[in-house]
């Protein structure tokens, strides 16, 4: 004898899942993004080879964020900051020396990861991790910004993040032999 349900399941008024109807936003804006950008290639002149990585970029920011994909925006945004240190570098900051150029490319770069936690906000899973990177990329860029004091502070750092790295082991080895008392 079979049992019948008392609780029949409801019918599924929308006959595509979730999932599925994001993908065809996600799609959608993927071309749209292009298409802006073909279109607008054939009024302006301008180097399309230097746009491709932030185009890029666009395309995963805006699918990360349509699509609510935290996952996407994170090459989005690294993405982003190396398009925008190739533009900067190559555009209005082209006439500083070397040591100053590649710090310019570092704190764009280093703003690229600002923006997976920002744009990590939208989607609606906070990453704070990709500060940490992005705090290490800005420091380095302002060093090489700042001449010739800057290159001996990160001179200097070289020569000292291993005994940093000693010191937090030894803080965390006693640390822990304070709590267990």
């Amino acid at each position: 004898m079979s049992e019948q349900n008392p609780f029949p399941e409801p019918a599924n008024p929308d006959p595509l899942p979730p999932r599925r109807r994001r993908g065809g936003v996600v799609g959608g804006a993927i071309l749209i993004t292009i298409g802006l950008f073909a279109l607008l290639q054939q009024f302006v002149r301008f180097d399309a080879g230097l746009f491709f990585l932030p185009l890029l970029a666009l395309v995963f920011l805006v699918a990360g964020t349509v699509g609510r994909r935290p996952g996407l925006i994170i090459p989005g945004g690294i993405l982003a900051g190396i398009g925008a240190g190739s533009i900067l570098v190559q555009g209005p900051f082209s006439y500083l020396e070397d040591p100053a150029r590649g710090g310019v490319f570092m704190l764009a770069f280093s703003a690229g990861w600002l923006l997976i936690t920002l744009a990590s906000l939208l989607v609606g899973r906070l990453m704070l991790w990709p500060l940490i990177p992005g705090a290490f990329m800005a420091v380095i860029g302002l060093a090489l910004t700042a001449g010739q004091t800057g290159l001996q502070f990160l001179q200097l750092a070289g020569v000292g993040w291993p005994i940093i790295l000693i010191a937090l082991g030894i803080y965390l080895v006693f640390r822990r032999k304070e709590l267990q008392k």
